[in-house]
Formats: C-alpha cells, structure tokens, sequence
C-alpha cells in the first residue's frame, strides 16, 4: 500500500498545480481562487446533507434489525468524497463529486466492496468479535 501512497502524494499535487495554471491563464487568478473556494463550500454541503441521509438509512436498517453494510460503504464515499472537495484542486473536486453524487457513488461503492472482499480473502483483513 506505501508504493501508492508515495507517488500519489507526488502526482497529485503536481496536476493540481497545472489544473490551477491552466484554468488560471483562462479565466484569469480571481476566478481561478474564488471557483477553488465555491467547490470547497458546495462540498462541504453536499458532504453534510448526504451524510445526513445515509445517516438516516443506517438508523432505519438498525431499527429493524438489519446490517448497514450499504450505508457504511455510502458512508466512507461521502467521507471521501468531502474531504477531496475540500481539498483545493480540480481533478480531486472532480472524484470528490463523483463520490458524493448517489448515482456515481454505485460504482465506488462496488469497487470498495470488491477491494474488501479481496483483502478478507487474502486474509490482508480480519475481523475480531462474535457474529451471530
């Protein structure tokens, strides 16, 4: 996992910094920085009212005795999801958003199960405690 982290902390950055100049020459820096600051706050929103609705869903599911699994993978998309919006930058408001749409979200949320189904059956991730 290290051998990811490394280089997307190295290129990530490095085409955000050349999102910003290409759409700066464009558009100009003001617009530039208040685009930045209006996707900060529209993903600090959307975050808050997804979250709320998932939250929702999982109390629902609890209540009657099911599992949230759905709103708990819902649930580390839109974490995601609000934190890249938050994170100044074009390419990562653009998955942020992805994220926090429910419609784009079906496809991250079976990449993500698909991810943990592979690391339990790889045995990269265990679970401790009593299920009945």
């Amino acid at each position: 996992m290290f051998k990811f982290i490394v280089p997307i902390l190295i290129i990530v950055p490095a085409v955000e910094i050349l999102g910003f100049l290409t759409i700066g020459s464009w558009i100009g820096a003001l617009p530039t920085f208040l685009l930045v600051l209006a996707t900060g706050f529209l993903g600090a929103f959307l975050a808050k009212s997804q979250a709320e609705k998932v939250w929702k869903d999982a109390a629902a599911q609890f209540s009657s005795g099911k599992i949230p699994g759905k709103s708990i993978l819902d649930g580390i998309c839109i974490f995601t999801g609000g934190l890249l919006l938050l994170t100044p930058g074009f390419f990562t408001d653009a998955i942020g958003l992805l994220l926090l749409l429910p419609g784009s979200r079906m496809f991250f949320r079976l990449l993500l199960l698909q991810w943990i189904r592979k690391g339990i059956e790889k045995g990269n991730i265990r679970f401790f405690g009593r299920f009945r």
